[in-house]
């Protein structure tokens, strides 16, 4: 793979691979949101509650994630756009399209995302 699954121009372990072992390496909300497509593409559970708020994380709900993450096939994601979310900033959201083939065909997610920093670390909070 020449690039990484998150679209970037470079090898996952230079990209999303330094941030799910690390998450403050993840210096805007463009880049948890592209280590987390990132994350469902290779099924890391553990990696998709830390990244997630601490008061809507679906805890319970990590298995079923997985699952399903591992049932489809992951395709492309193309990010929008995005609003504040620089490193400097608290909050930020970030529009995209993430594409992937399941049972019935071709589907496609179309959010934009909430992102706010917990604990000196960017976080997906949920849908804008």
């Amino acid at each position: 793979m020449d690039t990484c699954y998150c679209g970037n121009p470079k090898l996952y372990a230079d990209c999303c691979a330094k941030i799910h072992q690390d998450i403050n390496k993840a210096t805007t909300a463009e880049e948890l949101m592209r280590s987390r497509y990132t994350a469902y593409v290779l099924a890391k559970g553990d990696y998709l509650m830390k990244s997630h708020h601490t008061t809507t994380r679906p805890t319970q709900d990590k298995k079923n994630i997985v699952r399903w993450t591992k049932s489809v096939q992951w395709i492309k994601l193309e990010v929008i756009t995005t609003q504040k979310g620089a490193a400097k900033d608290t909050e930020g959201t970030v529009a995209f399209k993430a594409f992937y083939y399941d049972k019935q065909g071709l589907q496609m997610i179309h959010e934009t995302s909430k992102f706010v920093k917990q604990y000196g670390h960017w976080v997906y909070l949920g849908e804008a």
